[in-house]
């Protein structure tokens, strides 16, 4: 592009490294909003990858729950907290010879650097938004007068999901924003720029190569304006309305900028912002590693966090992503709101705002007909613009039953589509697929065994990362027996996985490695996922549990709680973390005070067979979320009386309940030695991850061979493993994204992703973990106590251990008083 300077580059080097045998991959660590396991899907290519090479791959990683740290991805996992120290900038990779590939440590400064990253691209000729560099509050103010108007964006350095940035309206809200991105800042340093709110924004995905060669590998298009962290934005891949020419400038401007910030190799992100009015173009940022960038919309979690505004800024806030939804503007069309208006107010392109009303139209369309008269032209439309057998039971009033045998019998399925990796050059053979209202299928199906896996979906609080890792593992192990070779990229519905069971006539379907959401679709498992305790412990010897009802309607409830006597834990059914879900009724139990929880994770074969993978003991006590809650293997408090009975009740349960494959119990024991069961999952737990890291046994991967066949003795895992050495996980919490809300834990989850710490020593594997979820461990200084009056009793040796370890202590006038 002729307003683009770009010096011809030095030689590169040639070839790849012929020198490096062993290469160290830093994982990503814990999950966290801006931050979630579409790094760990990133990596674990990058480990295949560099191992098909020949290479020997070595991972630090603090998060047991990723796909990258099993063993069929690298050579060696060190499950250790991502520090400095662990990993060190202080020197020790000149000192050993260690080399950075990919981008160099300059490239990352320049591009992270706000900096270096603005007089970069001043010195290739491509805009930026007036802006200043701030390290200091004063700073900071001067800027804002020298750009002269509000809003104003605030960027720190050296961040991801844009944490302590936001967008600033008034003088006040500028100095309360940079005060918290300046403390966020690795450099102390804040970028405080003029707000492009409703300019368009665009992101390329651009690769380098060691002989200087740059491809473009993909344009995003956010739909979202500028304003909306990418990270919170629906993205479609590819652009759907720049030009060709406002293309080839992005694209030119996207060859310079890798360029000139020195990525020798690999892939990088940059960010621009386009003005719809005259097509101005301005770059926002580059970021130096693989984004989270693809055609994805977000998934939002901010029920869990009550107090919090629903507001989206530049502070990423999804906590995860689904495949393909919007929010206010499809109630605002179907009350007669017109294009124009909505796009005032949205600044959504009115390319997109149009084919948001055509779904409009659609229902309206089926709102206002009956169900009977639907022909198959109806049908087709209908189901090419994306709308499920549920969406036309609700439009219609009728059965889905009914809709799904009439559009069978008018003979309107789906047809499945491959992935195009070649962009219609080449024939691309990909097991990527997905579905579409066409009429050629590219499926293919086979006429081999085959078993269909469920998946979890997008990622929430509540349903992470961890249920990925145990159906990635149930696929590897499978893939040895030549079962799983299609992945299809569907929502999680019955109507969806009906059509893919017809398509693929397959010998079995895997449901309890996903998580909650596939066990929700088999019907049959209902009687046990009640959560109703008598029902479930009848049979299976003198189980104890806590005394608790069913409450099937808001009447019901304070009746039955009054019955049980408060405190009372309120626990649904069928779902995850706790959440409310009102087609199923709810199990209240009575409150355990002062109790310790347990989790154990159980495997089971066809013959009977059941193995203790692991108890784990919480931390925290009784009623706070067990995904939450921090745990150690193997158990530190727990008298053996009371393992014993845990260890029979978790066996007899198992056997009772015929299962094949994992199952979760949690329990409660109470300080007097009594035992309760909590509740019995015949699925994969969030935990599997944890204890298959502790144990060194991977749990998942059995279950899938036991499932298929394969009895425990055959894989050599017949008895439970007590390892001689300490594992604690430690739950990773969201609460600096969502300001004004409660900073607590209670029944419902509210954590995002987990940590490991390792170590024979209990007290160092709970600093590890402590360590690696971000938290400063302060060895001098001054504890602020302030106790509630239920745990003052607990006062006295706490404020002991901390002044034994040379602290001072100050607190509130109640809780000195006790001391």
């Amino acid at each position: 592009c002729s307003n683009v300077a770009v010096a011809e580059p030095p030689a590169p080097k040639l070839g790849k490294w012929t020198d490096i045998k062993k290469i160290l991959i830093l994982g990503a660590g814990p999950i966290v909003i801006g931050k979630a396991c579409e790094f760990d899907y990133s990596g674990t290519q990058a480990c295949k990858a560099l191992r098909e090479e020949g290479n020997e791959v070595v991972l630090i990683n603090s998060n047991p729950a990723t796909i990258m740290t099993g063993p069929e991805t690298v050579d060696r996992t060190y499950i250790t907290p991502m520090t400095p120290d662990l990993v060190e900038r202080s020197g020790t990779l000149e000192k050993y010879g260690v080399e950075l590939i990919g981008a160099i440590l300059d490239a990352i400064k320049k591009a992270e650097d706000r900096e270096l990253f603005k007089q970069a691209m001043k010195n290739i000729g491509i805009k930026t938004p007036p802006s200043g560099i701030g390290t200091t509050l004063d700073e900071c103010l001067s800027i804002a007068n020298d750009i002269g108007e509000y809003p104003l964006i605030v960027r720190p350095a050296f961040t991801l999901g844009g944490t302590g940035g936001g967008i600033s309206y008034s003088i006040e809200g500028l100095l309360e924003i940079c005060e918290a991105g300046i403390a966020a800042s690795l450099t102390n340093q804040v970028l405080i720029e003029k707000s492009l709110m409703g300019w368009k924004e665009y992101e390329l995905e651009v690769m380098r190569d060691l002989t200087n060669n740059v491809v473009i590998i993909c344009s995003i298009e956010n739909i979202d304006p500028m304003g909306v962290h990418t990270g919170d934005s629906i993205t479609v891949a590819p652009a759907q309305i720049l030009m060709d020419k406002e293309y080839q400038r992005l694209r030119d401007y996207s060859i310079a900028i890798i360029r000139e910030i020195g990525v020798e190799c690999g892939g990088s992100n940059v960010q621009f912002a386009v003005n719809p009015e005259n097509g101005e173009v301005m770059v926002i940022e580059m970021n130096s590693w693989v984004s989270r960038s693809s055609a994805l919309i977000p998934r939002f979690a901010f029920e869990n966090f009550p107090g919090s505004l629903p507001i989206l800024t530049t502070q990423m806030k999804s906590v995860g992503e689904a495949m393909a939804s919007i929010y206010a503007i499809y109630p605002a069309m179907k009350r007669g709101m017109q294009i124009d208006e909505i796009f005032e107010l949205s600044y959504i392109d009115k390319w997109f705002l149009t084919q948001f009303k055509e779904l409009v139209d659609v229902e309206s369309f089926l709102l206002s007909n009956n169900f009977s008269d639907l022909t198959n032209i109806d049908f087709y439309e209908v189901k090419k613009r994306g709308f499920s057998d549920k969406q036309i039971v609700f439009a219609t009033k009728s059965i889905e039953k009914e809709v799904h045998n009439k559009r069978l019998s008018l003979g309107v399925t789906p047809a499945y589509k491959r992935v195009d990796t070649c962009a219609a050059e080449l024939e691309a053979n990909t097991p990527y697929i997905y579905s579409s209202y066409d009429f050629e299928c590219e499926s293919a199906p086979t006429t081999r065994k085959k078993v269909l896996i469920l998946g979890g979906g997008p990622n929430r609080i509540g349903q992470g990362i961890e249920f990925d890792y145990c159906c990635c593992h149930a696929s590897f192990a499978l893939l040895i027996m030549t079962l799983v070779d299609r992945l299809y990229f569907k929502p999680l519905t019955v109507e969806d996985v009906l059509n893919i069971i017809d398509l693929e006539r397959l010998h079995g379907i895997i449901v309890q490695l996903g998580g909650q959401t596939p066990l929700k679709l088999s019907f049959p498992l209902q009687q046990y996922l009640d959560e109703h305790k008598p029902a479930c412990a009848s049979g299976v010897g003198h189980i104890e549990h806590p005394k608790g009802g069913i409450a099937r309607s808001e009447t019901d409830a304070p009746a039955t709680a009054a019955d049980i006597g408060y405190p009372v834990v309120v626990r649904p059914s069928y779902v995850l973390g706790v959440e409310v879900d009102p087609e199923h009724p709810v199990l209240i139990d009575k409150y355990l005070s002062d109790a310790c929880d347990i989790d154990v994770d159980a495997l089971a074969d066809s013959q009977g067979n059941v193995v203790i993978g692991g108890i784990m003991e919480h931390i925290e006590q009784a009623g706070i979320h067990s995904g939450d809650s921090a745990c150690s293997i193997p158990t530190r408090t727990v008298p053996s009386s009371c393992l014993e009975t845990i260890r029979s009740w978790t066996q007899n349960l198992v056997k009772q309940l015929n299962v094949r494959g994992l199952m979760n119990c949690q329990y409660a024991i109470t300080p007097s030695g009594d035992v309760f069961l909590l509740e019995a999952n015949p699925r994969a737990s969030r935990t599997v991850p944890f204890v298959s890291k502790a144990i060194g046994h991977p749990l998942a991967k059995y279950a899938s061979l036991v499932m298929s066949g394969k009895i425990l003795y055959h894989l050599q895992f017949t008895k439970e493993v007590i390892p001689n050495y300490v594992s604690v996980k430690e739950a990773v919490l969201p609460f600096s994204k969502f300001p004004g809300c409660d900073v607590f834990l209670i029944p419902e989850m509210r954590s995002t992703g987990e940590v490991m710490g390792i170590d024979p020593s209990y007290n160092i594997a709970f600093a590890k973990a402590q360590i690696a979820a971000g938290q400063k461990l302060p060895l001098v200084g001054t504890v602020f106590l302030s106790l509630s009056d239920l745990t003052k009793p607990h006062l006295e040796k706490i404020a002991i251990a901390f002044v034994e370890n040379g602290f001072k202590i100050v607190a509130t006038s109640g809780t000195a008083h006790v001391l």
